[in-house]
């Protein structure tokens, strides 16, 4: 289990659960531990919502998770937005390209 207590199966299904979730692609971005997940959520509950109500929206349904981690970062989009793009997204930061920001290797 993950140091955290938090887990991609844990939460995905509580956002199946408290979002009706229909699409979640959940990523954990600190090597295994549970301290950094990126997340794509679909949900017809996005409708009509701006992306910080829809961002709000989930971090009051992953509150408990989200105080026992490090960094969540969900991109959001309702069924409509998901079946334009294909039915693909790329969960924020799975696509890097292993650049390195100048002044942080020695």
């Amino acid at each position: 289990m993950a140091e955290s207590g938090v887990t991609e199966a844990g939460l995905k299904a509580t956002l199946v659960d408290k979002v009706d979730a229909l699409h979640v692609d959940i990523e954990d971005m600190s090597g295994g531990c549970g301290q950094a997940f990126s997340a794509i959520i679909v949900s017809p509950q996005f409708a009509r919502k701006t992306v910080l109500a829809r961002h709000r929206l989930v971090n009051a349904a992953l509150r408990t998770e989200i105080a026992a981690i490090h960094a969540w970062t969900p991109k959001c989009y309702t069924p409509e937005e998901w079946e334009r793009q294909g039915g693909t997204a790329v969960a924020p930061g799975k696509q890097t390209t292993g650049e390195v920001v100048n002044g942080t290797r020695e």
